[in-house]
């Protein structure tokens, strides 16, 4: 069996807009792919498509063209039936467990009822592995018969861990699964699905903005602008030597804790264009300080700047200037 078990090709998704025929360009021609244990990081700024991607990947809404490939699966060709009995190896965990978790239902009725749905097993057996979860994600069998309310952020994004888990998938996508918690909690949370993917080889398609989260997680990392991959390449290679405009932006904004050290801030001007109406050529030329009048005209491919035996693909007309030189004023 191949170690691939997530293939994207092609995926676009556009949204209409009611009363106009116009569309929003949320996902366009994304080529993606998962090895089975692997996190692959999605980052980018807010309406980027990364959440968009997630829910793409999972058929939780239908792609507009493209494919995605699941342990030998397109998704796309399943009827209603048969990707029901998909669905037990895929899952997702959202970002706010406080909207995710139905207030009236207790812990033990939110993870039995996904089991009572895909997986086949006697009462006796599905109480007893509501214990087994609970334990997984370090809560304790007494808080089967309260309620989300009873909990705190990080308790309650816990209970949505072992919901996602009761019915034993292979992959998950992490919707910003730390976001909505308190900053000493989202570590704790960060350091859980790194030891379950350890213990239960798992395989993560970790979504998110913050860029210190994806470099904890991720193994790669693929970098989203306006619903375009526009660089992808391993965490180390990526944070140690970013090749696009738009990446070496976002890394030059992560704090520096050490106040004798300086990292020379690369600054974007103008606001992102609209997803309603993209800019010709390159979609990120109206911000980026290298732009030339080339970038106007054509799109970048997504093509390899191979660093030794390392992938590292970057969708950038001036590449090699880029890298070799400081940004200029804006």
């Amino acid at each position: 069996m191949s170690d691939l078990l997530l293939d994207v090709r092609g995926l676009v998704k556009e949204f209409p807009v009611e009363g106009s025929k116009d569309v929003v360009h949320a996902v366009s021609s994304v080529d993606l792919s998962v090895q089975r244990g692997e996190t692959l990081g999605l980052v980018g700024e807010s309406g980027c498509g990364k959440t968009t991607m997630g829910r793409l990947v999972l058929r939780l809404i239908d792609p507009t063209a493209g494919s995605v490939i699941i342990n030998g699966q397109d998704l796309g060709s399943l009827s209603r039936e048969k990707l029901r009995k998909v669905r037990s190896t895929m899952q997702i965990i959202f970002q706010n467990p406080f909207a995710s978790l139905n207030p009236r239902m207790s812990v033990e009725e939110i993870l039995m009822r996904p089991m009572r749905i895909h997986l086949r097993i006697a009462g006796a057996e599905r109480s007893k592995r509501v214990d087994e979860l609970l334990e997984k994600v370090g809560l304790r069998p007494e808080h089967r018969s309260r309620y989300p309310h009873e909990f705190s952020g990080g308790q309650r994004q816990r209970i949505a861990i072992a919901r996602a888990l009761a019915v034993e998938p292979a992959f998950l996508v992490l919707d910003e699964p730390t976001s909505a918690l308190d900053v000493s909690v989202q570590a704790q949370i960060l350091n859980l699905l790194r030891r379950l993917q350890q213990d239960l080889g798992l395989t993560y398609l970790f979504i998110s903005h913050d860029l210190s989260a994806v470099r904890h997680m991720s193994d790669r990392i693929a970098v989203m602008y306006l619903g375009k991959v526009v660089e992808l390449a391993d965490s180390e290679t990526l944070f140690a030597a970013p090749k696009h405009p738009y990446t070496r932006a976002l890394m030059s904004s992560i704090p520096v804790t050490n106040p004798r050290l300086r990292r020379e801030r690369v600054r974007l001007t103008g606001d992102i264009p609209s997803p309603i109406n993209l800019p010709s050529g390159c979609a990120f030329r109206t911000r980026c300080p290298w732009a030339e009048q080339r970038c106007t005209r054509e799109e970048p491919a997504l093509l390899d700047e191979r660093d030794a035996d390392r992938e590292h693909l970057v969708a950038c007309h001036f590449v090699d200037q880029i890298v070799s030189s400081e940004a200029p004023t804006p």
